[in-house]
């Protein structure tokens, strides 16, 4: 059997969300697909990373040169010219031509070839869909054509939550059957110098020495909610004159410039600090030493940043929308927030920074919560799925 994967997304800076999840699944898959024949596609001037990735002996790395519409275009040809068996795309767009596509049988037929063909796609989430305002409208129409369009080629999907399959059955009419829930893991970029030094250095950078601070980790977007956020922020600093700073750390996306210019217009404005992006050696510090992670964001299709934080022991106010509350755990349910209710989000935070019963009530279901994810489990099942 011979395996290819879209590795598009997996070897470049800064990675977030997908980006994260497609190097992770992939650098775990490494364990169950050893013994197989894999193709890694890339595109050109991946990031070095991938030269330091180590591969199994019957794996390889193919970069694909095509300067526009690499899926459709490069990837497609790729299928053409050199077939696999199964491809899996970690990230929700197919390319037209695939695996299980009429064209590739034909193909296949004509060169008097017999074989099993399988395309899987990771589904992530269709924020677009519940969010409209957040998206471009070329965005909005090229989300819901390919995202569609992936799901209907696929011979399986992949799922990120429950609450991710449910939308696609209901919005798209997918069969259930076709989806499979596979929840993503996390990690922590392990550190050779756990010292208090370096535990200072990091805050320092972020101007978080002898501080205490909320935290909101993401990208800086209107669908992060984070004009809400930082309303509540306000109503936290005037109604009860908290002492923390609220820290926004995140890559700049879609509206980024409307969060930036409230921000500019706050009375809070010289306690509100955008880090920009938190490098992986530096997300643990900055995380477990937030008093409180704010998650109220508008939609998720999973909420990565949430077992993150739980798995460090820090307390989270989140929405009650979504996924959100599938991954953060039954008992902590009762906690979470309207994240259009800016008032509700300040009091939820002042619960937990004024009454260590309910923080304790948050932490410890939290840190009991995260055992049921880890990217071992998630390669293990996508293994699974492709063998299958």
């Amino acid at each position: 059997m011979k395996i290819g994967i879209d590795a598009s997304r997996a070897f470049i800076k800064n990675r977030t969300g997908i980006e994260e999840y497609s190097f992770q699944v992939i650098n775990h898959l490494k364990k169950e697909l050893a013994g197989l024949e894999v193709v890694l596609y890339t595109r050109p001037k991946t990031d070095d990373s991938v030269k330091k990735f180590k591969l199994p002996a019957k794996w390889k790395v193919r970069e694909i040169k095509w300067p526009r519409f690499w899926t459709q275009f490069g990837l497609s040809l790729e299928m053409i010219l050199h077939p696999v068996d199964v491809l899996f795309i970690p990230a929700h767009t197919v390319p037209i031509i695939h695996p299980s596509g009429w064209l590739m049988k034909l193909c296949d037929h004509l060169r008097g070839r017999k074989r099993r063909f399988k395309t899987v796609v990771t589904i992530h989430g269709l924020e677009y869909e519940f969010l409209p305002e957040a998206y471009s409208l070329w965005e909005r129409i090229y989300m819901r054509t390919v995202i569609k369009k992936s799901c209907q080629w696929a011979d399986k999907i992949i799922s990120v939550s429950q609450n991710t399959k449910k939308d696609l059955v209901r919005l798209y009419k997918i069969p259930a059957h076709k989806i499979e829930v596979i929840y993503e893991g996390y990690f922590f970029e392990k550190s050779e110098q756990k010292t208090a030094g370096r535990k200072r250095r990091i805050l320092k950078k972020y101007q978080l020495e002898n501080l205490k601070y909320l935290l909101f980790l993401g990208r800086i977007e209107e669908r992060k909610n984070l004009i809400r956020i930082i309303k509540a922020f306000e109503i936290l600093k005037e109604k009860h004159q908290i002492e923390h700073k609220l820290l926004l750390a995140g890559g700049l996306g879609y509206g980024y410039n409307k969060i930036v210019k409230y921000i500019e217009g706050s009375f809070c404005k010289k306690d509100i600090y955008l880090s920009g992006f938190v490098e992986d050696r530096e997300k643990r510090e900055i995380l477990k030493n937030a008093d409180v992670f704010l998650f109220p964001t508008l939609y998720e299709g999973f909420g990565l940043p949430i077992i993150e934080a739980q798995s460090l022991g820090v307390p989270i106010v989140a929405s009650n929308n979504s996924s959100i509350p599938e991954i953060i755990g039954t008992k902590i349910k009762p906690y979470l927030v309207d994240p259009q209710n800016p008032e509700e989000i300040a009091d939820s935070v002042f619960k937990i920074l004024n009454n260590k019963k309910v923080r304790e009530r948050l932490v410890k279901p939290g840190l009991e919560n995260v055992k049921r994810f880890s990217w071992d489990d998630c390669a293990v099942k996508i293994a699974e799925v492709l063998r299958g």
